[in-house]
């Protein structure tokens, strides 16, 4: 099993599958893009799979979720969810996307065995999705939300990010157009993972703000920590039930405590945190030449060793925490 040491066992494994993504937006990348991965840094289909299948088999993971950047634009996308389908013990797994390019493949990874999505709707407002994301999409992501709603990749969870000046006042809205539509609402305060560092505290919608949002127009009743779990959002019931909304306070009310991911990028670096700033190389045991590939107990070894050094916390609260020199496009969400 991945443990360190403070207790907490890690099952819940991130696989970013490219770094690549095709909305530029405004707190996670500059609007030229970035430089991206060269194609041979990038994991294969079958590396990817076969970290996985280790991380399944050996080391005690029963949910998966695909990130990016865009995991969309993956070309292997389908069928690694094949195969990873077919492992034994089957994992849980789920995608996080931006939705766009989402109508034309929900039915092909339903039937692949993916479970559910997450997908990033920060506004209602098609001229505020064009501001902030630099592209106008906005009909794309909602064809391709009701597109998996209607493959039954359920339920479909939105993870929404309020910004000052831009859609701040859009929580009630969103929450009420959510329970409409049959989606589960999560806000996400924003984090210092923006590749221009330009994150500022003070700046930032806080889960506070969220909440008092939320309130002038509906009943909140907290879930409660026992329903939470390792979950990061904190959930309350809405005006007595059924539908429920979630907030990441990720910045304000940190969860480390709680924390059972871990994390491979999509160049087979092993993360600990969303906010680490070290990094484990399982690609290079992948790829050893000499004597030998590293067989799968070596690599889980060094998984294991990865996360046994995890740290207590995020460092957030620290005076002296410096944002990761990756951006959340090359680490996954």
């Amino acid at each position: 099993m991945l443990l360190d040491t403070y207790g907490r066992i890690a099952t819940d494994l991130r696989v970013s599958l490219t770094d690549r993504c095709n909305l530029r937006c405004t707190y996670c990348m500059p609007e030229e893009g970035l430089q991206w991965l060269a194609k041979p840094d990038l994991l294969t289909d079958d590396e990817i799979v076969r970290l996985i299948r280790i991380a399944v088999t050996d080391l005690g993971v029963t949910e998966v979720r695909f990130t990016g950047g865009e995991p969309l634009l993956r070309p292997g996308l389908v069928g690694i969810v094949e195969r990873c389908a077919a492992l034994e013990p089957r994992p849980r797994m789920s995608l996080t996307t931006n939705g766009i390019g989402l109508k034309r493949t929900a039915a092909a990874l339903k039937d692949a065995g993916l479970d559910r999505v997450n997908v990033s709707l920060d506004t209602l407002r098609p001229e505020v999705f064009k501001t902030l994301t630099r592209r106008d999409r906005h009909h794309d992501v909602l064809d391709g939300m009701a597109a998996a709603r209607e493959a039954g990749l359920t339920p479909v969870k939105v993870n929404a990010v309020l910004m000052p000046g831009l859609n701040e006042d859009e929580a009630p809205d969103l929450l009420a157009w959510a329970m409409e539509q049959g989606y589960e609402l999560r806000f996400i305060e924003q984090m210092p993972l923006d590749a221009q560092h330009g994150w500022k505290r003070d700046g930032m919608i806080t889960a506070g703000d969220i909440l008092e949002s939320l309130r002038t127009r509906f009943t909140l009743t907290p879930e409660g920590d026992q329903e939470r779990g390792s979950a990061p959002a904190e959930r309350w019931v809405v005006d007595g039930g059924p539908h429920t909304v979630g907030v990441i306070a990720s910045v304000t009310r940190p969860f480390c405590r709680a924390c059972d991911r871990t994390r491979l990028t999509a160049d087979g670096q092993i993360r600990t945190c969303l906010f680490a700033t070290e990094e484990t190389d399982l690609r290079a045991a992948l790829r050893a030449d000499a004597p030998s590939p590293a067989s799968d107990a070596a690599i889980a070894e060094l998984w294991k060793k990865a996360m046994w050094g995890k740290k207590a916390g995020s460092g957030l609260d620290d005076p002296s925490f410096l944002q990761p020199d990756r951006p959340m496009s090359a680490i996954g969400g």
